[in-house]
């Protein structure tokens, strides 16, 4: 295995601790060796026998689903930066996101769905460029077909959605159908909204062909959306999330509150309330928001007053340098001033109690 490889293999620990939250020394095995694939396979925690089959079957897709952990967990930073929980990840926890998973709230519905939208999108994305021996472009999009624009041809290389959440599922559901109780079901339904929510923005991009520019003919092919759309619509289900309980033969889910609508296959569900995240609460997986940057004039959840939870904040007084006066010269050059800013910057007062000084 190349230097190279080995490198992406040392993402598959975080992805499959993400999985299953347990802390194993494996985690560290599997930093410090550099074999082949069945000996990663064969020594990632928390792995049912399912996963460890697809994982030996297929190491070049385990690279692909290693290279999008990154994008997934950058994407919920994204979505939760003005948030007192901000998908922070842990690098001394071996499970990513350390005991936040623990709970069954929307923060966790809102992680397993991103996570669940993000393999898919690896996959996708590495079939259509050819990096996977079990996929190709979508094999079904071939020949003419018709839209509201008329007759088109399909080209190109349709991204194939179909097998990105069909290996998704097989592998990021297996550990979750071997249980039987509720957050399991929790669990399996995220994974659902998230993988039907990549699909929810394939969109059809087409290419005229024809004299000057006429649209005698097209050629069409699907595409994935960039994936902070599908960040951006899964957040809005997160602001919209459901709480359920269990129904009394333990197969499904009806609302907690009977107020709410029943839940839909696109939304995402939980069971408990978030903690307020305020304090760094090592049971809870909070870190708390001593030392987080806040916005004085806003309004919003990013304010001093909601992100510092009431506690205060601390002024700092700053000089940064940026690129000012810009203009363009002929041909063909940008040139810019470095100028001198000064700003203030607010973060948050640590709490007076001991708790603050706790290690999570």
């Amino acid at each position: 295995m190349n230097a190279c490889l080995v490198g992406i293999w040392l993402w598959l620990p975080l992805l499959f601790t993400w999985l299953s939250p347990e802390v194993s020394s494996s985690w560290w095995y599997m930093r410090a060796t550099s074999g082949s694939s069945r000996v990663m396979c064969d020594n990632v925690p928390g792995l049912v026998s399912h996963q460890r089959q697809l994982c030996h079957r297929h190491p070049d897709v385990m690279r692909a689903i290693g290279l999008g952990v990154t994008e997934w967990t950058m994407e919920c930073q994204h979505q939760f930066r003005q948030h007192r929980w901000n998908c922070n990840t842990l690098d001394r926890d071996h499970s990513l996101f350390g005991r936040v998973l623990l709970r069954s709230s929307r923060e966790s519905a809102f992680v397993y769905a991103i996570s669940s939208a993000g393999v898919v999108f690896a996959i996708t994305r590495a079939c259509s460029q050819g990096e996977l021996k079990s996929c190709s472009c979508d094999p079904k999009k071939k020949g003419t077909a018709k839209d509201n624009k008329g007759i088109f041809d399909w080209g190109g290389c349709s991204d194939n959605i179909d097998y990105g959440i069909k290996f998704a599922r097989a592998f990021v559901d297996a550990k979750e159908r071997k249980g039987k109780d509720a957050r399991a079901l929790m669990n399996l339904h995220n994974n659902r909204a998230g993988r039907k929510a990549v699909k929810r923005f394939l969109k059809q991009e087409c290419k005229c062909h024809g004299v000057s520019g006429s649209c005698t003919l097209r050629t069409c092919w699907l595409a994935m959306a960039d994936f902070r759309k599908t960040g951006n619509y899964l957040w809005r289900k997160y602001n919209g999330a459901i709480q359920v309980v269990m129904n009394q033969d333990g197969t499904g889910f009806t609302v907690a509150n009977k107020r709410f609508k029943k839940p839909t296959k696109n939304d995402l569900v939980y069971f408990e309330n978030s903690p307020d995240y305020c304090i760094r609460d090592r049971d809870a997986g909070s870190l708390g928001t001593a030392g987080r940057v806040c916005n004085l004039t806003s309004r919003g959840m990013d304010s001093c007053e909601v992100m510092c939870c009431g506690r205060g904040y601390d002024t700092s007084h700053v000089t940064r340098k940026t690129k000012c006066e810009c203009k363009f010269h002929w041909c063909c050059a940008v040139r810019c001033q470095d100028c001198v800013e000064a700003l203030d910057v607010h973060t948050c007062k640590a709490p007076k109690s001991p708790a603050w000084a706790a290690p999570t």
